[in-house]
């Protein structure tokens, strides 16, 4: 049986657009960027999302430019051999996990003709063959951190009469709509996050309406409960997050008393009173509650305290992959000075190390070099040192006068890449590698480009960190020239 939730809800938000055409009977050819397909059309490119490789189906266009047009499928004449029925029944409707249909060697080989065309077609950068994506021994349940927002109007996969609801069906717990800030879809059951996530937030949905707390109203700014954040590591341990949009202790004791008494997986508990009209919490203070200021995650011999604000990458089993990657790039001998920049937690530069003779780390965000400090120190490393700043105010040629030339540069930026003042010191610096880490091969292309006069690629390593989604970590190796 074929899942047709996404069929009938697409023409739903796109019916506004000016152009409507209907084409029958297209077969659709390959998979594109943006977790989408393709197929021809009078002779252009037409993007579809949801459609599979071999799928026959009417597609409707509601965009038109001059090379290219975009769609969604109207009916299904002929599904795909290779399509697969998603597993989850909220697919198609919550926007995540976007390639359940797809068979995950398909994914792995999209993703790898992703990075292909951002860096070779699009990029126009030499380099060697792209070597196949290390794809994820997990591919449900492999997330560590979920967020989760309340809403006292949730968000209907077809139109309904809200007003006619009962009250405690208006209400809803889970994700956010695609690009809308104010559509929160109600999640039965995720597929991202191991027991007993899913058990904790229906628990704390239920407490919240028999014992009358307001769900937040998003676009009003009214209400209580906002938020939770669950937190995972691999020995089972739990760190629940529960933000409220005015403190409470009346209400707020007892529920947290009830999660806590409920769920003994909970070995951290916070809550956070958030004021503010945005739901970010990174400018707030997280209270502890009950139990430890942390959880705790291992890699080979090292341990890295996980606070409630602390940034780790949220799919532990692949992180080890991406960093013995970044590793294994960096060619390191035992007498390198490594600078790691975007260093978040410390995490890469700790686990280079002890391959290095010094390593410096460089991060924009206080909070997480002092994680990455309390981290060395409790792993017993005495080479690494960790500064905090905008990169390209603290990384200068003072800045590498003093703490000496680096050989090797590990860099993991965010997902808009490197300022062009960062490269330029990096050439200046002119390292004997460079090892480039990134979750956005376009920016990473771009920035490429800006190395390539002194630097060839020797290498380039996918991995796939987010099963399911178009998204893919790239890691490339750079040698000077």
């Amino acid at each position: 049986m074929l899942h047709n939730l996404y069929y009938v809800n697409l023409p739903v938000r796109t019916m506004r657009k000016k152009v409507d055409l209907l084409f029958p009977a297209v077969t659709i050819e390959a998979v594109a960027a943006e977790g989408k397909a393709l197929a021809h059309v009078d002779g252009m490119v037409v993007f579809v999302e949801y459609a599979v490789p071999g799928d026959v189906v009417d597609i409707r266009v509601t965009k038109k430019k001059r090379n290219y047009m975009e769609g969604f499928v109207t009916k299904m004449i002929q599904p795909s051999p290779q399509r697969l029925e998603p597993f989850c029944k909220h697919f198609g409707i919550c926007g995540g996990c976007r390639w359940q249909h797809l068979p995950y060697e398909m994914q792995l080989e999209a993703k790898r003709q992703q990075v292909y065309d951002q860096l070779v077609r699009i990029g126009h950068l030499d380099v060697p063959e792209i070597r196949p994506v290390l794809g994820s021994d997990k591919n449900r349940y492999y997330r560590n951190k979920l967020e989760f927002t309340f809403s006292s109007r949730r968000w209907f996969e077809t139109p309904v009469d809200f007003e006619q609801l009962p009250e405690n069906e208006r209400i809803g717990l889970g994700f956010h709509v695609g690009r809308y800030f104010d559509r929160v879809l109600d999640i039965e059951h995720c597929w991202l996050q191991d027991s007993p996530s899913n058990e904790i937030r229906l628990f704390l949905k239920e407490y919240a309406i028999e014992h009358g707390l307001e769900f937040y109203d998003i676009r009003q700014n009214q209400g209580y409960m906002r938020n939770i954040v669950i937190r995972n590591n691999e020995a089972g341990n739990v760190m629940l997050i529960v933000v409220f949009a005015y403190d409470n202790p009346a209400t707020r004791t007892p529920l947290l008393q009830a999660v806590a008494d409920k769920f003994p997986q909970i070995t951290s508990l916070y809550y956070v009173i958030n004021t503010k009209l945005n739901d970010s919490i990174a400018d707030q203070t997280p209270l502890l509650f009950k139990g430890d200021d942390a959880i705790w995650e291992k890699m080979e011999n090292l341990t890295f305290k996980i606070g409630p604000k602390s940034f780790y990458q949220t799919n532990t089993a692949q992180a080890y992959k991406l960093y013995s990657t970044a590793r294994d790039f960096a060619a390191l001998t035992g007498s390198e000075v490594v600078y790691d920049l975007y260093t978040g937690t410390g995490t890469i530069a700790q686990f280079v190390s002890s391959k290095a003779s010094k390593v410096i780390g460089i991060e924009y965000v206080p909070e997480a070099i002092q994680d990455a400090r309390e981290n060395a120190k409790n792993n017993g490393i005495t080479n690494c040192e960790f500064f905090a700043g905008d990169m390209k105010d603290v990384l200068n040629a003072q800045f590498i006068a003093d703490h000496g030339r680096p050989d090797v540069i590990i860099l993991d930026p965010p997902r808009a890449g490197i300022h062009p003042d960062v490269a330029r010191v990096i050439l200046d610096a002119a390292p004997e590698r460079i090892v480039y880490v990134s979750c956005n091969p376009a920016s990473q292309a771009r920035d490429l480009s800006l190395l390539a006069a002194n630097y060839r690629i020797t290498a380039v390593q996918p991995v796939d960190m987010f099963p399911h989604t178009h998204h893919v970590e790239n890691v490339c190796a750079l040698t000077r020239l």
